[in-house]
């Protein structure tokens, strides 16, 4: 058996751009998703903190150090500029390892 656990979160990040015309996925800062240990194009959970829509996508790699967090394609339409996710990525893992596993975690201060 396997459980689905949180392996890796950005708490709070805000949305720096917003990009309709893009295939779709949300672009991250790589220093920000090497921290966390999310991958590119790892599929990703997203929830916006100010309006309750939560959209599943995957993660792309922005220039590092830039402090990137666009929304791509049509999770454009799911927030704007300053709002403030919460990005979740999750592993699949034995309940052995479920009992050690920590997710790595990246706070964003509230602005």
């Amino acid at each position: 058996m396997l459980l689905t656990v949180l392996k890796s979160k950005l708490h709070r990040v805000p949305v720096t751009e917003a990009c309709l015309d893009y295939e779709g996925s949300l672009t991250i800062d790589a220093d920000w998703m090497d921290a966390t240990g999310i991958v590119q194009y790892e599929k990703i959970l997203c929830a916006n903190v100010e309006n309750g829509n939560r959209f599943e996508t995957y993660a792309i790699a922005g220039r590092r150090g830039s402090g990137v967090c666009c929304l791509n394609g049509a999770a454009a339409h799911k927030g704007t500029v300053g709002d403030r996710l919460i990005v979740m990525a999750f592993a699949q893992v034995s309940p052995e390892e479920a009992a050690t596993m920590q997710p790595k975690v990246l706070h964003f201060k509230n602005t």
